[in-house]
């Protein structure tokens, strides 16, 4: 069984706002999805990592940043993963994920 993820800061970001999608990311995206045995949670933290620095979305990135090391992943290779992926999703996003990288440490 998979530890509880903290979904705090969606609750209380989005609950007041947006309740119904609050209770949609804690039910079905952290409550259901991260919770399928056939992925650990550390691998699914890297997917996640990747699939925000290959759509460009940076905002999102702290917040998994630190989930991904919850689930076991060093910093050094996150940095490496990002490293990997400038070649295949472009420099400018990998820097921007490097540089979320270094201000989050």
């Amino acid at each position: 069984m998979h530890p509880k993820i903290d979904t705090t800061s969606v609750k209380e970001n989005y609950g007041d706002f947006a309740p119904a999608f609050a209770r949609y990311s804690d039910e079905i995206l952290f409550g259901d999805l991260w919770r399928r045995e056939e992925l650990p949670l550390r691998e699914r933290s890297l997917i996640t990592v990747a699939a925000l620095v290959a759509g460009g979305h940076t905002e999102q990135l702290p917040y998994h940043l630190r989930l991904a090391q919850e689930n076991g992943l060093t910093k050094e290779e996150l940095i490496e993963a990002v490293t990997h992926l400038a070649f295949y999703v472009g420099w400018p996003r990998a820097a921007s994920a490097l540089e979320r990288i270094r201000s989050d440490s």
